[in-house]
């Protein structure tokens, strides 16, 4: 890809924008493909957060060649046309504004290995999100989750010892099932957790969790590792839990405690946070132990906390 200064004299050279003129000599699809592995070599992100990236990026590619964009006339407006027709399609605030990152992420990585002169994403704002309010469970559908699993089992105690290893810490799913043995200290008390990007986190283990988990690994444990497997909790062939794994046992467990309304794989790690915040947690503590890499994020379960005070306020004050 080229880049020339406004005033080039070749006619056709690409598209204006602000005062410099933009040339992409290559398919917008080759450029992608260079973004997607500089995110691999460089950032290391998960397979799941790069599969993300390269679809949002392939809609835009997709959407660009339907509107017969070139990719050097891609600008501020078409950008901007672009998010408009995904918002006019249905789709949410959050999936638009993944979308916009994604495609700023692009741009950013042209300019910066100088196959572009100017960013053409810069200066648009994210779309607004609505602030969506987790569901979370009450304190006592925790206890009659937990209590849900037939402990005198191999796999009863197994179930046990997650969802108590789940509430304790607020883990994602997908740490949960890849916790390796190594990596709990039940002496004095914490997880070393892998978290997105690589990242590692420390996360306290409460009394109850640290109980179940040693009396899983004490001799239930040993029933299910035929191979010596690194993970903490196994299947029932004693091979890695998957993440659909664990949700259809969730769920079945959930079912089985009574609990059958917006239920989902993240509501013990949003029971956990709220939980926590309800209780006077300090929020960057919290922050710490989900993992979140803005304080923006963990701010959604105060929206969650302040929504429960004023429904114990109008249902107990006398002149709410």
């Amino acid at each position: 890809m080229a880049t020339r200064k406004a005033g080039a004299s070749e006619p056709g050279a690409g598209t204006k924008m602000g005062s410099t003129i933009v040339t992409m000599a290559t398919p917008l699809d080759d450029h992608i493909q260079d973004y997607l592995s500089h995110l691999v070599v460089e950032r290391n992100l998960s397979p799941r957060t790069l599969e993300s990236y390269a679809r949002d990026l392939r809609q835009f590619r997709e959407w660009t060649e339907k509107q017969k964009i070139a990719p050097g006339s891609i600008d501020r407006k078409q950008i901007r046309s672009y998010l408009g027709s995904r918002r006019d399609a249905g789709l949410s605030p959050r999936s638009s504004a993944r979308a916009l990152s994604a495609i700023r992420g692009l741009f950013r990585f042209l300019v910066a290995s100088e196959k572009l002169s100017a960013d053409p994403t810069a200066n648009i704002r994210s779309p607004s999100l609505w602030r969506t309010v987790p569901h979370t469970l009450s304190g006592a559908e925790i206890d009659s989750l937990l209590a849900a699993p037939d402990t005198s089992t191999t796999l009863g105690l197994r179930d046990r010892a997650m969802f108590e290893t789940l509430y304790a810490t607020g883990l994602r799913v997908s740490e949960l099932v890849t916790l390796t043995i190594d990596r709990v200290r039940l002496d004095p008390g914490f997880v070393r957790v892998i978290g997105k990007g690589r990242k590692e986190r420390l996360v306290p283990l409460g009394l109850s969790a640290i109980e179940w988990i040693e009396r899983f690994t004490e001799g239930a444990r040993a029933i299910l590792d035929h191979d010596r497997r690194p993970e903490l909790f196994l299947n029932h062939r004693g091979g890695a839990l998957t993440r659909q794994g664990f949700w259809k046992i969730l769920r079945r467990h959930a079912e089985q405690a009574g609990i059958s309304t917006h239920f989902s794989p993240h509501v013990i790690r949003h029971s956990f946070a709220t939980h926590l915040v309800e209780n006077g947690a300090d929020l960057r503590a919290v922050q710490m132990m989900l993992g979140h890499s803005s304080l923006t994020t963990t701010e959604i379960y105060t929206h969650v906390a302040r929504e429960r005070l004023r429904k114990l306020y109008d249902e107990k004050h006398p002149r709410a």
